[in-house]
């Protein structure tokens, strides 16, 4: 089947800003809900911040979906009816519901209203979106657990209803969010919205002595070969499994957040209506720059499928925080790739500087979210394809303050004035238009070798998930070496940093052509590298000899 229509790429909305990031990045959708009557009980929206969002995305020809899609209990039913009439007057272009009371009371008293269902419904097969359909489902939300195979076998026997599928996000290391876990650790339901994460906590093993006192078993060198311990499953006697643990603790419920970028071009051919990005407590750094890099992605593909590839995309994503990348179930089975075992937290190389706020007729108020230091390269994202656009700043001039700064700490709302002048590079008359309100901004963030090991080790694990999933051989060398480099450095819990360009008064030049970098475009030692760049993409790398002077 052929998809004749471009798939819709669906962002999450955790606040009436990000709802208004996600439009600008490119989102042909949105997903939204009151912390009330939601699985998102952080949510940041209230229903006159739902009435303004869903107004605003209309206006751009974008479209919004309301959720609704907890397990209700008995009082969370008095609330239906004033949360419905307020939906009918948003008028949404769907309802997102898991629970089949909760469907068919709406579908009964607002008929008119587009009803879809949730992930939470756990639909996995063509009977169960049958049945959706059947009850008045416009659209069915398929469940994480759902292969790309079966993806193909529901669309072929399913063509009269659309289906949604996620591409990005969190995973959930239970099924499709059906987890108890939270609410024994710390009361808090994730099937009411207010997942604590308990799966992603450190946990440490401890020697109960036969006298009732407890120990720490602390393992280390001295005692390491002594030990060895097994977990036996009920029904499974003599399959022995190894618990493994380190001194830090161990992190065996901590599933990698999932990427189907490296598949896209299976799911746009295919035709899924609705492609959808998890993360609605996520920052809008996350949200500008995932819609980004999907809405490049599927504007290439659309425009030339053969000459599709997902590697300029993928580079992308990887400036965006995350626990390592997964195809999770795209294949069937959760290969042992999908999992981080000895480190838990969201890495990257780059930080979230800021977003600017507000034009004034020759400069850019910024909102500055991460401390910055004189030196700093700023990479302004603009919304679509044009390529990042770098300044380097000497110098920090911030809205209130008589004197420069060379040092801005984000809050207290910090608010920092750059020139248009400043950018020496661009054409100063249109970068109002290139870089509008609420663009984000990143700048390099110093790794320590912890973060350094992670980084590496993820890419290195997405890679060769990729190779198994295409049935290709790969050295596994160079994982096993970067293993053996993150245990290393969680041993040391070194916490040392190092910036990975140069700062203010260090010799040499990074190669990138920065904007404002005075070493690199006025040093005549530099000029070869100048003419060079003239014939490269902005912020396109040069090679070492390349820009002059050796980099440091």
């Amino acid at each position: 089947m052929t998809n004749q229509l471009k798939s819709e790429l669906l962002m999450p909305a955790g606040s009436l800003q990000k709802l208004k990031t996600a439009v600008l990045y490119g989102a042909d959708a949105v997903y939204l809900g009151t912390p009330d009557m939601s699985l998102r009980t952080k949510s940041d929206f209230t229903l006159e911040d739902v009435i303004e969002g869903v107004k605003f995305a209309h206006a751009h020809g974008v479209r919004v979906y309301l959720t609704l899609n907890l397990f209700a209990h008995n009082k969370d039913a008095a609330k239906l009816d004033t949360f419905i009439d307020t939906v009918q007057t948003v008028q949404p272009d769907g309802l997102i519901i898991a629970d089949p009371g909760v469907f068919q009371y709406v579908r009964e008293r607002a008929p008119q209203l587009p009803l879809h269902v949730s992930t939470q419904a756990n639909v996995c097969s063509s009977l169960g979106v049958r049945f959706w359909q059947s009850q008045g489902a416009e659209l069915v939300v398929l469940g994480r657990e759902v292969s790309f195979d079966e993806l193909t076998q529901i669309r072929n026997d399913c063509p009269d209803v659309r289906l949604e599928a996620f591409v990005h996000g969190a995973m959930c290391m239970t099924y499709s969010g059906r987890c108890l876990l939270s609410n024994f650790m710390s009361e808090r339901g994730a099937n009411q919205g207010n997942c604590a994460n308990s799966c992603r906590w450190n946990y440490k093993l401890h020697l109960r002595l036969n006298d009732g006192t407890i120990r720490d078993l602390e393992i280390d060198d001295s005692n390491r070969e002594l030990f060895e311990f097994l977990l036996e499953e009920g029904v499974r006697p003599g399959d022995l499994m190894p618990i493994e643990e380190d001194s830090r603790g161990s992190y065996i419920l901590n599933s990698k957040d999932l990427c189907l970028l490296p598949k896209l071009d299976q799911y746009l051919r295919l035709g899924v209506d609705s492609l959808k990005v998890e993360g609605r407590n996520k920052s809008m750094y996350y949200v500008a720059v995932v819609a980004r890099a999907y809405r490049m992605a599927i504007d290439a593909w659309t425009e030339s499928p053969d000459d599709w590839d997902a590697k300029p995309f993928m580079d992308e994503l990887m400036r965006v925080p995350s626990r390592g990348y997964t195809l999770a179930f795209h294949d069937g089975r959760l290969s042992n790739l999908a999992h981080n075992y000895q480190h838990t937290g969201q890495v990257s190389d780059v930080a979230f500087a800021g977003f600017i706020e507000v034009h004034e007729p020759d400069a850019l108020i910024v909102d500055v979210r991460n401390r910055l230091d004189v030196g700093d390269v700023l990479e302004f994202i603009p919304p679509r394809c044009e390529p990042p656009i770098r300044l380097r700043l000497y110098e920090f001039e911030v809205v209130g303050k008589s004197k420069p700064l060379e040092v801005v700490h984000p809050g207290n709302g910090a608010k920092l004035r750059i020139r248009l002048s400043m950018f020496e590079q661009e054409a100063q008359a249109t970068l109002l238009e290139r870089l509008p309100c609420l663009t984000v901004i990143r700048k390099e963030k110093p790794l320590t070798e912890v973060e350094s090991a992670r980084v590496k080790l993820d890419r290195d694990a997405a890679r060769l998930e990729q190779a198994e999933g295409a049935g290709s051989t790969c050295d596994m060398s160079l994982y096993t070496r970067h293993q053996t480099e993150l245990a290393d450095a969680l041993q040391s819990e070194a916490e040392r940093s190092e910036p990975r360009f140069v700062r203010l008064n260090a010799p040499g030049c990074c190669g990138r052509g920065c904007n404002g970098c005075l070493v690199f475009w006025h040093d005549p030692a530099y000029a070869k590298g100048r003419e060079l760049m003239k014939h490269k993409k902005m912020g396109e790398r040069l090679e070492r000899k390349m820009s002059g002077e050796p980099q440091t």
